[in-house]
């Protein structure tokens, strides 16, 4: 079987994204890390005037261990290490 350039090309992407979320070792999911639940943050206007758009944030479970922002998770949404101790 003869390969085409194109289909060379489209074989090769495939495995680009096959294999690109494997790459990715910072899985907030990893060992159980980070909360899986999510909700919805409204925009909202602060009194200083100034505007936050709307976000997504771990949703609320009775813990901090399992926050994006809680050491050692990752915010899936912005890859960002999580830089609070939780408590304990």
């Amino acid at each position: 079987m003869k390969l085409t350039k194109t289909s060379l090309f489209l074989l090769g992407w495939l495995v680009v994204l096959l294999v690109s979320p494997l790459a990715h070792s910072k899985s907030p999911y990893a060992g159980n890390q980070g909360n899986p639940n999510t909700t919805t943050v409204q925009g909202y206007t602060k009194k200083d005037g100034t505007y936050v758009a709307p976000y997504q944030r771990t949703a609320p479970n009775g813990t901090q261990r399992d926050n994006w922002s809680s050491k050692p998770n990752v915010n899936p949404y912005t890859g960002k290490d999580g830089t609070k101790e939780p408590q304990k």
